[in-house]
């Protein structure tokens, strides 16, 4: 049976002692949830400090994003070599902020994510489409691109390492969440991908996550399909008590 997965991406906000303060107040709520994989995603200055205040809790830490280089002349990015030696566990590679914003292509997703999973880092690999392509029907065609470039010449003993999160991009941080049979049939594509891609057992075994304004009031709704494993959670996740909410519910429900 696959562990839930909740993951807390809190992109550009908390400065660094607005993180540590999160941390020592949800980690008495949470230590004693061991059923769960907990993540939290803060920016790249907190890194550090919130390495050193989750030591020997069931809290996982993640990264937002990486290059794919190990080291060299690359002024403003951040490596996989040193993620993994400061003691990052997760990252998330290809969210759509970074694909909308920034311009990375499904080459450059691939690049990453063989570099992550080079360094012992376990990725996040999201993917989904946006308004417009909903609204064509070319759902399942967007994904399957994405799934097929952004994983490119990835073997069985890699997959196994991998997270997919489904964010359609229309409903992250619109407040506009994809409906449950929307959600339902877009990861079991994906699950079914994977299966043929991969292996079956890979796919029965891989976390698949849902994103897109996911709060603990809809979470529930969203966990209780059988198909979805977790969530990538966004604003929602950046208080406290929010977050201790959305794990309790994960780990009553899964």
């Amino acid at each position: 049976m696959r562990k839930p997965v909740i993951a807390a991406n809190w992109k550009m906000y908390k400065t660094v002692s607005e993180s540590r303060k999160f941390v020592n107040e949800v980690i008495p709520a949470c230590t004693s949830i061991t059923e769960v994989e907990m993540i939290l995603c803060p920016t790249f200055l907190s890194l550090a400090h919130m390495c050193e205040d989750l030591q020997g809790t069931p809290i996982k830490l993640g990264a937002q994003n990486l290059f794919w280089e190990k080291e060299g002349a690359y002024t403003g990015e951040v490596s996989p070599y040193l993620l993994s030696e400061l003691g990052v566990t997760y990252v998330i590679i290809g969210h759509s902020e970074r694909r909308g914003h920034f311009g990375e292509t499904d080459s450059q997703v691939n690049r990453k994510v063989k570099a992550a999973l080079s360094f012992n880092l376990k990725p996040i690999f999201c993917i989904g489409e946006s308004l417009e392509q909903r609204e064509q029907g070319i759902t399942n065609k967007v994904i399957e691109k994405q799934l097929e470039q952004g994983l490119l010449e990835m073997d069985q003993s890699s997959a196994i390492n991998l997270t997919i999160a489904y964010e359609p991009i229309w409903a992250i941080g619109t407040g506009r969440s994809a409906s449950l049979e929307d959600a339902r049939e877009a990861i079991s594509f994906i699950r079914q991908w994977v299966s043929r891609a991969f292996s079956q057992e890979i796919s029965e075994k891989m976390p698949l996550l849902y994103g897109g304004s996911v709060n603990p009031d809809n979470i529930g709704q969203f966990l209780a399909r059988q198909e979805i494993d977790g969530a990538l959670i966004g604003g929602a996740s950046l208080k406290e008590d929010a977050f201790i909410k959305m794990v309790t519910i994960a780990n009553n429900i899964k």
